[in-house]
């Protein structure tokens, strides 16, 4: 595997262009005249020093966090009809399984409710989505740093845990921030629209209202099915298991996707079309993508990670509305599955897929690609 790998996202490796044509045992012995040169192993070194401090770490959670954001944005409309669809919203119910349903059910929402309705749990998605990015690059790029201390540490399966690590660790601190959106986006009646503070009440306070779901109950406390371990906080970490088992395939394989694709497009022979300003560039500073080829790798990142997460992402879905339909029994990940595939069979497990890469593909490319210019404006 190429071992180049730009600054913006590869915190190790801050001088990457001489890697590209030159084997791992080979790069002691580069000289600073040649075509292909490397920065010092003591500029490497302090380079890994700086990523350490606490303004680098700073500036990167806030390139990340706008880089989320933009992401969100643009994505926000197919983003609601996406959740409606997972989640089996029975008014959109007959919209899924066409490729015109998605054009459809955006009409429809935009007839009844504006565009505001297009954009309805947006304001929570932000709020989220900017920790959640910036935790999510800090922690790859600081776990990067540790994993993959040397060109020779640079493996496929240490790109892969870098990622998964740093999904898990931002996916820890701003869940509950993700059930909350989930909930306002999957409301769609017209009398009432729920506002941030009551959607976070009603779901602290949802109780199971099927007493059989919890078996070990005594029966000589009729009440005990509402007490406080059955609600209150634990009711914002709905579906919290398949996110975390979720966020191993698709973190990790997202970070890996594009990092490989970075590495390709900067091979010898596609760098003077793909890297910015190839001709008058300074060998020793790395090498940044042109706007084109950086998009093409996040997007490349994207359908991958989408594809290979994309089942336990609709189980989530289920388990986080599982309070507002149904008997308001908390499911479990395989009782969950064990539904949809009664429900609507094997397919049930891939509604929405078609949305899923309309929106994940431009996400997940905006998102690298503002991170990765954002930490240039920034001076990281």
């Amino acid at each position: 595997m190429s071992q180049a790998h730009d600054d913006a996202t590869a915190p190790t490796q801050p001088t990457q262009f001489s890697e590209m044509a030159v084997p791992r045992g080979q790069h002691s012995d580069l000289q600073p005249a040649g075509r292909e040169t490397i920065a010092s192993k003591g500029a490497g070194s302090q380079t890994h020093k700086h990523k350490q401090n606490i303004d680098y770490v700073l500036r990167s959670g806030l390139a990340g966090g706008l880089a989320g954001c933009a992401a969100k944005t643009v994505v926000g409309p197919l983003d609601r009809v996406k959740i409606l669809f997972q989640a089996s919203s029975p008014q959109f119910a007959k919209y899924t399984g066409s490729w015109f349903g998605v054009v459809t059910a955006m009409k429809d929402i935009n007839r009844q409710d504006g565009m505001r309705g297009l954009f309805r749990g947006h304001s929570a998605t932000l709020l989220r989505i900017f920790p959640y990015a910036a935790i999510k690059f800090i922690a790859y790029e600081q776990v990067r740093a540790i994993l993959i201390s040397s060109p020779a540490q640079e493996t496929t399966v240490r790109r892969l845990l870098s990622g998964s690590i740093a999904g898990v660790t931002s996916v820890f601190f701003t869940y509950p921030l993700e059930v909350i959106r989930v909930r306002l986006a999957f409301e769609t009646r017209k009398d009432f629209r729920s506002s941030l503070s009551s959607i976070c009440r009603q779901i602290y306070y949802e109780k199971p209202h099927d007493p059989s779901a919890f078996p070990t109950q005594s029966t000589n406390f009729p009440n005990a099915v509402v007490s406080a371990p059955k609600t209150g906080i634990v009711n914002f970490y709905r579906g919290f298991s398949p996110t975390l088992v979720g966020m191993v395939p698709y973190a990790g394989v997202s970070f890996l996707t594009h990092d490989t694709a970075k590495d390709w497009l900067r091979d010898p022979l596609l760098a003077p079309y793909t890297v910015k300003d190839f001709s008058d560039r300074d060998p020793n500073t790395p090498m940044i993508l042109k706007a084109w080829a950086q998009l093409l790798a996040g997007g490349l990142a994207g359908l991958v990670s989408q594809t290979a997460s994309y089942p336990l992402e609709v189980i989530r879905r289920r388990m986080q509305v599982g309070g507002a339909v149904g008997d308001g029994h908390r499911l479990g990940i395989a009782e969950t599955a064990t539904r949809i595939y009664k429900e609507t069979g094997f397919r049930g497990f891939w509604v929405g897929l078609t949305i899923g890469y309309i929106k994940v593909v431009p996400m997940v490319a905006v998102s690298f690609f503002t991170y990765e210019r954002m930490k240039w404006v920034l001076g990281v």
